[in-house]
């Protein structure tokens, strides 16, 4: 008995310590961003560095380090990726969860799955030369590598997760639900739209935070396929440049120590900052549904 507790204690504090230590790092890393970051305001004022769009830190004379740009950027090519990939997600999820045959699903979820394999400089350079191409015939652009290009490539690229996500929260649904709408005389389409997907608001609404995360977090395909334009977006058509974009170009060639090193780190924390905060507001948003089931 006095072992089989001690065993228990031992689990107790392997899982404890496991959790401290994700915690911690998670820590770490946003101290080391806050850190480093900080130090760029010594010579950069909050004004210029948040409300104007000019970024030229190595420009002769006078240099400019303001993300405004960049941070629509960012905005524009993650809801354009939200607006294709939520629909699509969610209703491949409601139908491998709900209406296909057990063999459909079987093919089906691995395929889905597959996709997320794919590496994103496959994607990138699919956008190059096959999306981009693609949008810039259909609109009649000079070229395709567009904040447009960029949505559809992180769209497919969130679609995995969403998918997997939702399907799984679809599922997990109890069959007392349903059958308690089939007695009351609801059809299969007036139960799974007033029924399940209610039931299951938390877990989709986890999957499309998820994707959305891997859409604000991505870097290779965005500098690949969008144009890499240091210019405030006027909408899908124009070129961006993303905060992840500018991180993964100028990080590797700053000189160390320098205001342009220390503001690349303060991209990277405003860019952990706004994660964070939008993961909170979406577990709040999760745990409203969650409770009042």
């Amino acid at each position: 008995m006095q072992k089989r507790h001690f065993v228990d204690r031992a689990i107790k504090w392997l899982f404890l310590g496991a959790a401290a230590t994700s915690v911690l790092v998670l820590l770490g890393i946003f101290g080391m961003l806050l850190f480093n970051g900080v130090k760029a305001f010594a010579h950069i004022s909050l004004a210029e560095f948040f409300f104007t769009s000019n970024w030229n830190p190595s420009a002769y004379g006078e240099p400019s380090y303001g993300i405004l740009a960049m941070l629509a950027s960012t905005f524009l090519v993650t809801v354009g990726a939200m607006l294709l990939a939520v629909p699509l997600g969610v209703g491949a999820a409601t139908y491998l969860a709900q209406v296909a045959t057990e063999k459909t699903r079987l093919i089906l979820k691995p395929v889905i799955e597959l996709l997320a394999a794919i590496p994103s400089v496959v994607v990138g350079f699919i956008g190059i030369v096959m999306v981009g191409p693609f949008i810039a015939r259909v609109f009649g652009l000079s070229n395709g590598l567009t904040a447009l290009n960029g949505a559809i490539l992180l769209a497919v690229m969130s679609l995995p997760t969403i998918i997997t996500v939702a399907e799984d929260a679809i599922r997990s649904v109890p069959n007392s639900f349903k059958e308690a709408s089939y007695s009351l005389g609801a059809n299969q389409w007036t139960t799974l739209i007033k029924v399940v997907l209610p039931a299951s608001y938390s877990g989709i609404i986890a999957a499309i935070i998820l994707g959305m995360g891997r859409a604000i977090g991505e870097t290779m395909t965005v500098l690949m396929a969008t144009g890499n334009a240091l210019a405030m977006p006027r909408g899908f058509f124009d070129p961006v440049r993303t905060m992840t974009a500018t991180i993964a170009i100028e990080l590797g060639e700053v000189p160390y120590g320098t205001t342009h090193y220390y503001s690349l780190f303060a991209v990277g924390a405003l860019l952990f900052l706004i994660s964070l905060v939008v993961n909170l507001l979406a577990e709040n948003l999760a745990g409203r549904y969650r409770y009042k089931l």
